[in-house]
């Protein structure tokens, strides 16, 4: 079920996004002679010629959502989780004006002590998950008339790779327990927009779902 909802909001945003590009462009041109230079249609030639550009970003997201894939287990009840991460990087090339497309990375970890039914003191033991995923990145940038702001909508799909970790009350490992339900597919999609603090360095912040809901940090262009 939640693969189908992935889909169908990725979908949405792609023709959302598409949408409200085609609403810029099919507006019937106007006489200049009576056109307000302040209007939108007139400042974007302002931005002056579109030049394909290398971007790079780095960032955090919070909370980590891996945390939802700690097991349950017979007999213990989970504690308060904790969680590293997860740390972003981005590499995507922009082709237009209007879109991207490139590879996004990302690493964390999420724990969390258990405790026995049976008992009301320390932890029985601890369990961690460490995730690495890489995604197919996809970003649409909304039309707007600014150089300092730019909005836009991202989507991506990929593959998690996972090692987990249990140890008892001492550290020590403990053999043949493990979680079955770590999913393969890593998606992320959401909302966001880029600061422009220079022609080359830039901040970001993002609202989302799949790896994170809240995401920021720098960007680079080259």
């Amino acid at each position: 079920m939640k693969k189908h909802l992935v889909f169908v909001f990725f979908l949405a945003a792609v023709l959302c996004s598409t949408y409200t590009e085609a609403q810029y462009y099919i507006r019937p041109p106007m006489d200049r002679r009576y056109h307000d230079r302040r209007s939108p249609e007139y400042s974007r030639e302002d931005l002056g010629a579109f030049k394909p550009s290398l971007n790079i970003s780095v960032g955090y997201g919070f909370p980590n959502l891996d945390k939802s894939y700690l097991p349950a287990f017979y007999q213990a009840y989970i504690g308060s989780a904790s969680q590293q991460g997860p740390l972003t990087a981005a590499v995507d090339y922009q082709f237009s004006r209007y879109m991207s497309i490139g590879l996004l990375a990302t690493h964390g970890t999420v724990s969390a002590p258990y405790y026995d039914y049976n008992s009301t003191g320390s932890a029985a033991f601890t369990g961690k998950l460490t995730n690495w995923s890489f995604l197919v990145d996809l970003v649409r940038y909304m039309p707007v008339n600014s150089q300092v702001v730019s909005p836009y909508i991202r989507t991506a799909i990929g593959l998690n790779t996972w090692s987990q970790q249990y140890t008892d009350v001492t550290g020590a490992k403990i053999d043949g327990v493990s979680a079955n339900n770590l999913p393969g597919l890593a998606y992320q999609a959401g909302i966001g927009a880029k600061f422009n603090l220079s022609k080359r360095a830039g901040l970001f912040a993002e609202a989302g779902y799949g790896k994170f809901i809240l995401h920021g940090g720098m960007s680079f262009r080259f």
